[in-house]
C-alpha cells in the first residue's frame, strides 16, 4: 500500500490529523491540506492518486473544488460531508466524487472505503518518469537515477528537484519554490538554500561548481537540462490496462506519491 499517495483536504484539524494517522498506520503516503487554496497547491506538487475531500471547506466550496479535481484526470475522490440528504449526495457524486461518506462515520468504514478505492487506483494508475538522459526521475517510485546509479534523496529533496525540472529551465524564486515544493507554509526562503546545497552534493559532478542546478542572481534557482544528454525530457508512461493515454496527459493525471513532512 505504500505506493499510493493520499491527500486529505479537511477543514477540521482534529479530524484531518486522525484520518492521516490511520492512513499512515496502513502504510499509505499522506499529505494534508486545510482548505481549497492549500489543497490546490499540494495537489499540483504531490499528484495524489486519491483525494479525501471535505464538502465544507473554510475558504471555498468543496463541491466546486471536487469538480476541479475531477477535471484534472484520473485522481479518485472520496467526499466527506455532514450533509446526508439525498440531494446533497447526488450533487457530490455528480461533481465527480467516486464515493460519498456522511459524517459522523466509523473509522473501520472509512478505511474500508479507502481500500475499495485503492483497488481501483492499482488498476488505473500509470507509472511515469522523466528522462533527461543521464538523469532519470521516477515520479511514482520517487527515485532518481544519475549516470545509472540511484541517488538517495529525502522526500523534500525529491520534490524540490521535481519542481525545478518541471519548470523547463525557467528560473524560480525561493518563495515560488517554497510555494510549489513544500507541503506546509514556511516563512523562511533561505530554507531553499539549505536543500539546494544538499541536493547539489548528491547530483552534481562538482558541487562547488554546480551546472545542473544553477543560481540565478537576484532571482533564485533554475534547472539546466542542457548539460545532460538530451535537453528535452521524455515522459515514460506504462499503463496497467494497456489503454492509450490522452495526448494531454499530465503528471497529475498519472498519480504519484510523497510522504508528508
Amino acid at each position: 500500500m505504500g505506493s499510493i499517495c493520499i491527500q486529505i483536504i479537511e477543514g477540521n484539524p482534529h479530524l484531518r490529523s486522525l484520518l492521516g494517522w490511520h492512513l499512515q498506520q496502513a502504510s499509505y503516503w499522506v499529505c494534508q491540506s486545510a482548505g481549497v487554496h492549500q489543497g490546490r497547491e499540494t495537489f499540483y506538487t504531490r499528484q495524489p492518486a486519491l483525494v479525501i475531500l471535505d464538502s465544507d471547506l473554510p475558504d471555498g466550496d468543496g463541491i466546486e473544488f471536487c469538480r476541479w479535481l475531477h477535471q484534472q484526470g484520473q485522481v479518485l475522490i472520496l467526499m466527506l460531508s455532514a450533509r446526508s440528504m439525498e440531494a446533497d449526495i447526488v450533487a457530490g457524486l455528480k461533481a465527480g466524487a467516486d464515493d460519498y461518506l456522511t459524517k459522523p462515520f466509523g473509522m473501520q468504514e472509512f478505511m474500508a472505503r479507502v481500500e475499495a478505492l485503492v483497488r481501483r487506483v492499482r488498476v488505473t494508475a500509470a507509472p511515469m518518469s522523466l528522462d533527461y538522459g543521464d538523469l532519470k526521475i521516477d515520479l511514482v517510485q520517487r527515485r532518481v537515477r544519475f549516470k545509472e546509479e540511484f541517488i538517495d534523496l529525502t522526500p523534500q529533496e525529491f520534490s524540490l528537484l521535481y519542481v525545478l525540472a518541471q519548470a523547463g529551465g525557467v528560473a524560480l524564486s525561493r518563495s515560488e519554490l517554497l510555494r510549489r515544493a513544500w507541503p506546509d507554509a514556511i516563512d523562511n526562503p533561505r530554507t531553499i538554500d539549505t536543500h539546494v546545497l544538499s541536493l547539489r552534493k548528491k547530483i552534481e559532478t562538482d558541487p562547488r561548481q554546480p551546472s545542473m542546478i544553477q543560481t540565478v542572481r537576484n532571482v533564485g534557482y533554475r534547472f539546466n537540462p542542457e548539460i545532460l544528454k538530451g535537453a528535452e525530457p521524455v515522459a515514460s508512461i506504462i499503463e496497467n490496462d494497456s489503454k492509450p493515454l490522452p495526448a494531454h496527459a499530465t503528471p497529475a493525471m498519472l498519480g504519484g506519491q510523497n510522504r508528508h513532512r
